[in-house]
């Protein structure tokens, strides 16, 4: 768990520049840019602390969803095929160099959401930063899934949630310092990170291999053992 941990913790940093791109103008466009010093700091933490509770959330229901897979004593080859998936995605994305093409969107969810960011963001009232941020979590986004394959890995509902937690977390630093001073994340630095999102993905979907191997070994491979029920047979004297 602890390796998972931080495998959503670097493809949540990592990812975060593709984030900038995506979400960078609707952070831009938080009511925070007149404010100053630490109120304008706390506006932008609680924007990313309703992002991280929108993953939170996810980790939580998928995690549930990865929990039903380990009671089918499905969760060992779950995690070996998450993490084939995860291999061919990340070489479809450095032989294509399209990032996350691969991924559909979710049209009605998608304007429900947008929706009610564009009602939150007109307000420009500090009040509903929390809310602008977990909206926007939970919009459709390619990274997310990836993040979501970690949850399931987990089969477990509240280690999902923390994944997904760590997810948030890995994005904290570049998405505070685009709401904060986007000039220092120039395009060049942006780009040369998000080339390792790949790079990023092996690491995981090797991870998620080994642990479905069910090697026995602590942490990167503990053993698994297949839900089983009590049967007390009644016998007739």
């Amino acid at each position: 768990m602890l390796l998972l941990l931080l495998s959503a913790l670097s493809l949540g940093f990592v990812g975060s520049f593709h984030c900038v791109g995506m979400c960078g103008p609707i952070a831009l466009t938080l009511p925070v840019q007149h404010l100053s010093g630490y109120k304008k700091m706390a506006g932008i933490l609680l924007y990313n602390l309703g992002r991280m509770s929108a993953y939170a959330l996810l980790g939580l229901l998928f995690g549930w969803l990865g929990r039903q897979f380990y009671l089918g004593g499905l969760q060992q080859w779950l995690s070996i095929a998450l993490g084939y998936l995860l291999l061919v995605i990340a070489g479809l994305q450095y032989i294509t160099k399209r990032r996350s093409a691969f991924f559909a969107d979710l049209g009605v969810l998608t304007k429900g959401l947008q929706k009610i960011l564009g009602n939150l963001l007109r307000r420009q009232q500090f009040r509903t930063l929390y809310a602008i941020g977990f909206f926007n979590g939970l919009l459709p986004c390619g990274l997310v899934y990836l993040g979501i394959t970690g949850a399931i890995a987990t089969a477990h509902i509240y280690q999902g949630a923390l994944f997904m937690a760590a997810f948030g977390a890995g994005t904290l630093p570049a998405m505070t310092t685009v709401a904060w001073c986007s000039h220092l994340l120039s395009l060049r630095v942006r780009n040369r990170v998000r080339q390792m999102i790949p790079l990023v993905m092996v690491i995981m979907a090797g991870l998620l291999i080994v642990r479905g191997l069910n090697l026995g070994i602590p942490y990167l491979s503990p053993a698994m053992h297949a839900h089983t029920h009590n049967i007390i047979e009644c016998h007739k004297p």
